[in-house]
């Protein structure tokens, strides 16, 4: 059966109680909702903010998002902080707005989990390498911002923090394996923990984006790879409104848990109107290599059938392998270390399934290193 909306009369009249501590209106009153949205049970409105209110107004939110939930009927509430006033609010059903400069990128790549802990980084970095070697020019950006392990992965765990150019006043990427980087990690110390409110990680992923100089010499990129935060919370339906993405790679083990994670993540593209390029299972199947005996340890196959069910491509099927960990904790990315190994191809086929899939013409073969 399919839910009513809930009146937006009625959302705005319980936003008449929560109440803007700089003019001390209500929220309504003050002016500060903007593109409510609902469907089904389902609601989404704007908070407008003066940016340094951002740490204030955080609690604000908070308590329209819970004030919002107690009407019946609602089942999920996303309030976002935001200080954009021009332009249409970011919707539920038509996709993205896109950012206000335009970014000298052609295609932009999401890399996505439902939740932590399945490879994402791993497949993301391994990604970006198979474009490069296929003559691209490629970025990769690191918004995980909790957990960045890129620059690990790629060897610039040490690398000095990035420099500002004089002309153009961004930061300019370091270049690892062929492919333009740039995260937190290089930013600030490894061991500092990141105890940032929403408004504070969607402002630093809008600066990894627009102030970081990721054409360079070039024209533009062919493709920016983003690592994207696990989870489906409002720092990635935010990011997933906010940027063009040419599309979204999800990535998931094979046992239900991380399925059903994996089955949001998907969902929560389709709703934004970001296509899904397909599903990666990763850590599928483990291969002794004394014996070559071949266990399931997570499972196998879930992907491939999930991907049937939510009418996806299953992109690839990567092993749980311990070159791969080792190699990757080295700086060395297996797709560029190891080219031989079947876990190698699997990437690159990932890459030209990528590439296909947004219409992105292969250059050659020769590979590009640098850094």
């Amino acid at each position: 059966m399919i839910q009513k909306n809930i009146p937006e009369n009625e959302i705005l009249n319980a936003l008449r109680s929560v109440i803007d501590p700089a003019t001390g209106l209500d929220l309504v009153g003050a002016n500060r909702i903007s593109g409510l949205q609902v469907r089904g049970g389902d609601v989404l409105f704007l908070i407008l903010i003066d940016p340094v209110q951002a740490g204030a107004m955080e609690a604000v939110r908070m308590q329209a998002e819970k004030t919002v939930a107690a009407i019946a009927g609602v089942k999920k509430v996303t309030a976002v902080l935001t200080a954009e006033r021009e332009g249409p609010a970011p919707s539920m059903k038509k996709g993205p707005a896109p950012l206000r400069e335009k970014l000298p990128i052609k295609h932009i790549i999401a890399v996505a989990s439902g939740k932590g802990g399945v490879g994402k980084s791993t497949v993301a970095v391994n990604l970006a390498v198979a474009l490069a070697m296929d003559g691209l020019k490629v970025g990769l950006m690191d918004a995980d911002i909790y957990g960045p392990s890129v620059p690990m992965m790629l060897g610039l765990q040490n690398a000095p923090r990035p420099v500002v150019d004089a002309d153009t006043k961004k930061l300019i990427p370091h270049v690892a394996h062929g492919v333009k980087a740039m995260s937190m990690g290089m930013l600030v110390d490894a061991s500092s923990p990141m105890i940032w409110r929403g408004p504070m990680i969607q402002s630093a992923i809008r600066q990894f984006l627009e102030d970081v100089d990721w054409a360079g010499s070039d024209d533009e990129l062919d493709v920016l790879v983003v690592d994207m935060p696990p989870g489906t919370g409002d720092a990635q339906l935010t990011l997933a409104q906010k940027v063009p993405l040419s599309g979204a790679v999800i990535v998931s083990t094979p046992q239900d848990i991380a399925l059903i994670d994996a089955r949001k993540g998907i969902a929560m593209f389709e709703k934004v109107g970001v296509k899904v390029l397909g599903l990666v299972e990763n850590m599928s199947y483990f291969c002794c290599p004394g014996c070559n005996t071949r266990t399931d340890i997570f499972g196998h196959g879930g992907a491939r059938a999930e991907a049937a069910k939510m009418n996806v491509p299953l992109l690839a099927e990567i092993p749980l392998q311990a070159e791969i960990r080792m190699l990757s904790d080295a700086g060395t990315p297996v797709v560029s270390a190891r080219p031989d190994l079947a876990e190698a191809q699997s990437y690159r086929a990932l890459a030209r399934d990528v590439m296909a899939s947004i219409a992105l013409e292969r250059q050659d073969d020769t590979r590009r290193v640098a850094g």
